[in-house]
């Protein structure tokens, strides 16, 4: 066996006085795709930060061996001289910039101590090349898909001379098509003799592109297991990673379907700066009272779009179309009108648009209800605190108290607390777009239960996500879309994962 290119012993974090890792050890071979799983809150992004600088040599207790020497890396720009580039689950591309202004910020293709257009370009079409993106150099990151994007950040890394490539989630926000396409580069990338760290939620995926995996548990280093070990499956990582079995992926779900509370028709919006498209086509949905609706589609598809028109805020424009709720039409002009008539939206987009990062758990939970907290215009903080914190307890969210800072909470973590404002408001709509997107098998598991107490409820939740077993293991009904038509309707017994997919592909 040759010697591992990366070597992180005992490595111990500290936060506040949390303790985020606890003398991790683990060894990574030149060439290899590993695989680092876990649950949200286990340290994961943690231990990446460490390796790429963002946690600096000196703020953490350990050693950190790469190609042969113990690093002090006092930041991001030291790990990635010597070939270590860490890639975030949240993009950092510049929208508004070329894609070959992007590849190349903060390393410039100069001449003279002049950018050389020429150069930069032509270096751009080798890596887009490279990483099979079939666009322009001087295409605009804004005018490309999520999946694009993601290349974009891989051929950035490829332009450093990266040896080291670490991917936090590179699929979370990438339909079936384009997570295979990325999965493709990470095997050419191997082939090529570049090593691979990737964190991901997505087992099977794990399963197919990492030669090991090492599963880490509350900030420990659990096991490490080889994926061409016939003991090695998705039962037993997710053992690893949660400390117990987990029989079904889904809760058993006693909600009783009633009566109609929200119908659409004719529901059409265009697009804001191009008119002539349709972004949502003449769609006709509806959910009922204790039901669990499903829309499945391939991003882009008019998901999003649909669902934050129903919302009264509109991705596009000119919205047409009527709304009904328990047989009546209403208006939904406004998110205030959404909100009046009993809708809530929980964005796929938590961190931008759904939670306030600067602000404590307590003030987010009570964001979307606070007229029922308040009395002359004044919110009772005692309330609130003490609402906060039932709902920190019946969601199991993973934080000392509610007045901890929703940024500092793993990305499931803030999941919860999303689903929390929108419990604490009470609803009887509640639409909510990919609802586990970067969230590990157990935190899945607590938010599909929280989504089925909320129809045993009584509730109408339509929920949008990119993952087929998903939809066709939460939904009642399930609606397809295509390039803004829904394309059927499918009911729970009839549905395949091969039926969802020819159909959110008709007319692709």
């Amino acid at each position: 066996m040759s010697e591992p290119i990366l070597r992180v012993s005992g490595i111990t974090k500290r936060f506040r006085g949390a303790t985020a890792l606890s003398s991790v050890s683990l060894d990574v071979l030149p060439g290899e795709v590993h695989a680092i799983c876990g649950e949200n809150g286990a340290g994961k992004s943690t231990l990446m930060n460490v390796l790429s600088g963002v946690h600096p040599a000196g703020t953490y207790d350990g050693s950190v061996w790469f190609a042969g020497r113990e690093t002090a890396f006092r930041s991001i720009s030291d790990s990635e001289a010597v070939g270590i580039v860490f890639i975030h689950q949240e993009l950092a591309l510049v929208p508004t910039l070329s894609i070959a202004e992007n590849l190349f910020l903060g390393n410039e293709v100069t001449r003279h101590g002049v950018i050389d257009w020429v150069r930069t370009n032509a270096r751009a079409a080798e890596l887009l090349e490279r990483v099979g993106l079939d666009e322009a150099p001087t295409t605009r990151v804004s005018e490309l898909g999520v999946g694009g994007q993601q290349l974009v950040e891989i051929a950035k890394a490829l332009a450093k001379d990266v040896d080291l490539l670490i991917l936090d989630e590179p699929t979370a926000a990438l339909n079936d098509a384009d997570s295979n396409r990325l999965l493709g580069i990470l095997e050419q990338l191997r082939s090529q003799g570049i090593t691979c760290l990737l964190i991901s939620h997505k087992l099977h995926e794990v399963l197919r592109i990492a030669d090991r995996i090492t599963v880490i548990r509350d900030g420990a280093t659990i096991e490490t297991m080889r994926t061409d070990d016939a003991e090695t499956d998705e039962a037993r990582i997710i053992r690893a990673m949660v400390g117990r079995d987990i029989d079904a992926l889904f809760p058993p779900r006693e909600h009783e379907i009633r009566d109609e509370l929200l119908r659409i028709e004719h529901w059409s919006v265009r697009h804001r700066t191009d008119p002539t498209r349709l972004l949502v086509d003449d769609a006709n949905l509806s959910v009922r009272s204790g039901e669990i609706v499903g829309l499945a589609g391939l991003i882009g598809a008019g998901r999003t779009e649909l669902a934050m028109s129903i919302f009264g805020e509109s991705a596009g424009t000119d919205v047409t179309g009527s709304a009904f709720k328990n047989g009546e039409e209403i208006s939904l002009r406004s998110a205030r009108d959404a909100i009046a008539h009993g809708i809530a939206y929980a964005t796929e987009d938590r961190r931008t648009y759904g939670l306030n990062l600067l602000g404590d758990i307590q003030t987010n939970v009570s964001a979307a209800g606070l007229s029922r907290l308040s009395r002359a215009g004044l919110v009772d903080q005692f309330r609130e605190h003490k609402v906060a914190d039932a709902y920190r307890y019946k969601l199991n969210i993973k934080a000392p108290s509610v007045a901890t800072p929703t940024g500092d909470l793993s990305g499931g973590n803030q999941q919860k607390v999303v689903l929390s404002k929108w419990m604490f408001a009470n609803p009887d709509v509640l639409i909510l777009d990919e609802p586990t997107r970067g969230i590990d098998v157990g935190a899945r598991y607590e938010i599909y239960g929280v989504i089925n107490e909320l129809a045993a409820q009584g509730k109408g939740v339509i929920v949008i996500s990119s993952e087929l077993p998903e939809i066709i293991g939460l939904s009642d009904r399930i609606y397809t879309v295509c390039e803004g038509r829904i394309t059927a309707e499918i009911d729970r017994d009839d549905a395949t994962q091969e039926l969802l997919m020819r159909h959110i592909t008709e007319g692709s």
